[in-house]
């Protein structure tokens, strides 16, 4: 008889500083597995960096006896930094995201007039993903979706029975991601979102942040293709592309900038690195200002 394959197992890790979730997904039979969108924390007042986001992560994964194979960011995030450098020198994993990072790499590198030696390449990932790339994960296989829209370089990993979304959906009772990020397009993610929702209806979907709503009293991380499909609240009103557009610019217009959104940017399309010591032994990040005289 043929091997029955178990689904994936999947932990999340909330993150209530910056309402994001990690999930490590791991592969009952051989245990290994691949942790997605690791946060690092960052408190930008003092400009610290600590361990404290991943302690957890690092002891469940310790505890479970887990071989984690691979880091895998979803997109260049926002709104948090991304722990998944400081996870490959802990774990022993690679890190991999979807190849349009050099869009976005170039895009940033421009506006945050980087050294001059920065690597627009992708090169400080270990593997840059195309659509429908695939890795293998003991019995289990990573289906890499390219999913562009909220950035250009979005990527959905559909692993079993689940599907890991990044930004592209939220909860059913929150909707979509924001589009006005350079790079993002509307119309784009609407395309995406409806390429998600092919999947079939019992697909479970994890989404990368949830920020909570009036209707309910708890975070959430999980819904499915059935649910997303029947309770959408930006969906089920705009079910067109050009309609979609047009909700999510005005949308997007009354919403603020993410706190984290300049050190998390200049970070993140660094692999989750800072930019080189300066000629005082010291690293900065950059704030663009605008106004002023």
């Amino acid at each position: 008889m043929p091997q029955l394959i178990q689904p994936p197992k999947v932990t999340p890790f909330f993150d209530k500083t910056t309402f994001s979730y990690t999930y490590v997904v791991s592969d009952p039979a051989s245990r290994k597995a691949v942790i997605i969108d690791p946060v690092y924390h960052f408190d930008p007042a003092s400009g610290t960096l600590s361990d404290a986001s991943i302690q957890d992560l690092l002891h469940f994964v310790t505890r479970e006896q887990l071989s984690v194979q691979w880091i895998l960011e979803t997109h260049i995030h926002a709104d948090h930094l991304s722990a998944a450098t400081r996870l490959k020198t802990l774990v022993g994993a690679r890190c991999a995201t979807s190849a349009e990072v050099i869009q976005v790499q170039n895009t940033f590198a421009t506006r945050f007039n980087a050294e001059p030696d920065f690597a627009r390449d992708g090169s400080q990932f270990d593997r840059l993903l195309l659509n429908n790339d695939q890795i293998a994960l003991g019995n289990l296989t990573v289906h890499a979706l390219h999913t562009p829209g909220h950035t250009a370089a979005c990527m959905t990993y559909v692993i079993g029975n689940c599907a890991f979304v990044g930004d592209t959906l939220f909860m059913p009772d929150y909707g979509t991601a924001r589009t006005d990020f350079p790079g993002g397009n509307a119309q784009q993610l609407f395309k995406s979102i409806e390429r998600i929702l092919k999947l079939p209806h019992d697909t479970r979907l994890f989404m990368c942040h949830d920020y909570g709503t009036t209707t309910r009293t708890e975070f959430a991380c999980e819904s499915s293709v059935a649910q997303q499909r029947a309770n959408n609240i930006h969906l089920a009103k705009h079910s067109c592309p050009e309609s979609f557009a047009r909700f999510r610019k005005s949308r997007d217009r009354q919403l603020s900038a993410p706190r984290l959104l300049y050190p998390a940017v200049q970070f993140n399309m660094r692999g989750g690195q800072l930019p080189p010591r300066e000629s005082n032994g010291q690293h900065y990040l950059k704030i663009p200002v605008t106004g002023g005289t």
